[in-house]
């Protein structure tokens, strides 16, 4: 049965470790080379860093859900909405796409629902 359960999410599995590596070396990136931003940059950006390791260990736990491929692709489109909107208004100083960060936020909150069903 686990093994069932870890075949067919493996993929999201392999998602994680890639997501985690990236993450945490966005983290140093934003402890250590961002000393040119503002505060407000530096508060974004750390907290994109906070969703995206957050969510990335969410990501383990997908090939456990009844639906791994939806849970699975809803949680990184919700990434990517959230965190990567924020680490892009962070890096650049362009808020342009903030208008799509509650998007990613409330993606983000349909794939934790779609975990319980």
């Amino acid at each position: 049965m686990v093994n069932h359960l870890v075949h067919v999410g493996h993929l999201f599995v392999r998602i994680a470790g890639i997501s985690g590596a990236l993450a945490v070396g966005l983290g140093a990136y934003g402890a250590h080379g961002l000393k040119n931003r503002t505060d407000k940059e530096r508060e974004v950006f750390m907290t994109a860093n906070r969703y995206h390791m957050l969510h990335t260990l969410a990501l383990l736990a997908v090939p456990l859900t009844n639906q791994p491929n939806m849970v699975g692709v809803t949680m990184l489109l919700g990434m990517l909405g959230f965190c990567g909107t924020c680490y892009y208004s962070a890096l650049s100083g362009d808020t342009s796409l903030n208008r799509f960060t509650p998007y990613g936020g409330v993606t983000l909150m349909i794939a934790w629902a779609l975990m319980a069903l």
